[in-house]
């Protein structure tokens, strides 16, 4: 019996903390899904970054994939507020460059 109550009083603090988080979530102004989505490309980022260091010239195939990815991301990251993802700023801008830097190549390729 003490065991039960002892499962039921855990899993009632795990359901007040997860609300406890959507409610500060939505206090800061942000849909859930939104926060949900930003989390998700956060690692892409992080794999976009990582990739970005790593090559420096990339195949047709790999920059369309690249875009598309840090197209994902950007919309994301819109999305939230910038004191959220200070953090992450510097991949961030790295990821961005790469970005344009794909873009520049890509139009410069096709005119």
């Amino acid at each position: 019996m003490t065991l039960l109550v002892l499962i039921y009083v855990l899993i009632f603090i795990i359901f007040a903390l997860i609300a406890y988080a959507v409610m500060q979530i939505k206090l800061a102004g942000i849909n859930v899904k939104d926060f949900w989505s930003f989390i998700e490309a956060n690692q892409i980022l992080d794999k976009l970054y990582e990739f970005s260091k790593k090559y420096e010239k990339l195949t047709p195939q790999q920059q369309v994939v690249y875009l598309l990815e840090a197209e994902k991301v950007f919309t994301a990251f819109d999305k939230i507020p910038d004191i959220v993802w200070e953090d992450e700023f510097k991949k961030y801008d790295e990821v961005l460059k790469k970005y344009k830097e794909i873009k520049i190549d890509r139009w410069v390729s096709n005119s």
